[in-house]
């Protein structure tokens, strides 16, 4: 999906990860991620945001939870995460970031509440009364007042399968005395997800920001003011202004921070992008060559890859889509024209978090570069 942008607005990322896997220093299945050009797409978002005052937590379940890369977002100026799960959220905190918002778009278990609260995140998202009396319970025993967001989710909204959850708008004036009532927490905003969709190249909002909308009039009605309007899905240099036409006062890049949103694989902006994946060839059956799979992601509209032994003999080659139902063991490409032990250099996009890939951050990619250091797909260190 984004070779061709990749080998234009970022050559030196694709020559220094075939060096490193033709030399032995990374494994297939290994996302190769250029911190540079994370730290100056993470500059130029948080810019454009400050612009428009608009506060930035970003995500990083694309690229694995990895400290090194989401360290150097927080010295770009994007201060605080959003942890889409509990577990990142610890993942995170043990590697000294700080926790900007967390149980969206996984909500906290029950026992976990107290050990999520201790990291002081300053937004928690709830999708129901239970769930909020729940935090507020475990927040009023801790002397605290939880800031939370209601999660909008009416039936009409738009919602990924497996994601579904939230307040509808009927739904929350029933239960918002309820609500107010509970006393270690404070209704700081609204949240749902996507906000945002890239509809052949054009960046859309969703039903789900009227809903938004909609229950935002509903408690200004109520008095509340300064409500948080946090609205995440494709948050970009591209997008913020989109963004702020419609309300936001909070955005989540992911995607960005990698240059790999559905527009940047159409137009140049001002994110590059910066990661590639990196297997190798293994063996043939029936006229394909067959790569280690194990990082391939069902999403990843991904098209082809180059495959060679060096810089120099990369050839583009297209792929055969693998059933999405079936364990990625291995990955297929239209070709007997490559050799055993050849690099195949993928581009596209991915949710590293859910891979069993490793994940290699690499510096000073266009002057003298280096491996700084290779990880798992959750951020912890191999080597």
């Amino acid at each position: 999906m984004f070779l061709e942008v990749v080998q234009r607005r970022n050559p030196k990322l694709v020559e220094f990860a075939t060096e490193l896997h033709q030399k032995g220093f990374i494994s297939p299945n290994t996302y190769v991620v250029d911190l540079e050009t994370i730290k100056n797409n993470s500059q130029a978002i948080s810019r454009e945001a400050k612009k428009l005052d608009i506060e930035l937590f970003f995500m990083t379940k694309q690229f694995g939870r990895n400290p090194l890369l989401s360290k150097a977002i927080v010295e770009a100026g994007i201060e605080k995460a959003v942890a889409v799960d509990p577990w990142e959220a610890l993942s995170l905190n043990k590697n000294g970031i700080k926790i900007g918002h967390v149980g969206h778009l996984v909500q906290i278990p029950k026992k976990m509440i107290p050990q999520i609260l201790m990291l002081n995140p300053d937004f928690v998202t709830v999708f129901s009364y239970e769930n909020a009396k729940n935090i507020s319970d475990v927040s009023a025993s801790m002397n605290k007042k939880q800031k939370i967001f209601l999660r909008v989710a009416n039936e009409n909204d738009f919602l990924y399968d497996g994601q579904e959850g939230g307040f509808t708008y009927k739904q929350l004036t029933e239960q918002i005395e309820q609500l107010e009532k509970l006393t270690g927490i404070e209704i700081a905003g609204l949240t749902s997800f996507p906000c945002l969709l890239i509809d052949g190249g054009i960046p859309e909002t969703t039903p789900n920001v009227e809903s938004m909308l909609k229950v935002k009039e509903f408690l200004e009605g109520r008095d509340y003011q300064s409500l948080e309007m946090n609205m995440p899905s494709a948050t970009s240099t591209a997008t913020l202004n989109l963004l702020k036409m419609c309300g936001a006062t909070q955005g989540e890049p992911g995607h960005a921070l990698t240059g790999t949103t559905p527009l940047h694989a159409m137009e140049d902006l001002a994110e590059k992008p910066a990661m590639v994946y990196v297997s190798e060839v293994s063996h043939f059956y029936n006229d394909k060559a067959f790569v280690f799979g194990g990082g391939f992601y069902p999403r990843s509209k991904m098209q082809g890859a180059l495959v060679g032994s060096s810089i120099d003999s990369l050839r583009y080659y297209p792929i055969v889509e693998n059933d999405p139902t079936n364990i990625d063991y291995y990955g297929a490409l239209k070709t007997n024209d490559v050799k055993i032990g050849d690099t195949a250099i993928y581009a596209f996009r991915t949710q590293v978090f859910v891979t069993n890939a490793q994940v290699a951050v690499v510096g000073n990619i266009t002057t003298n570069p280096e491996l700084l250091g290779i990880y798992d797909s959750k951020g912890n260190v191999i080597r």
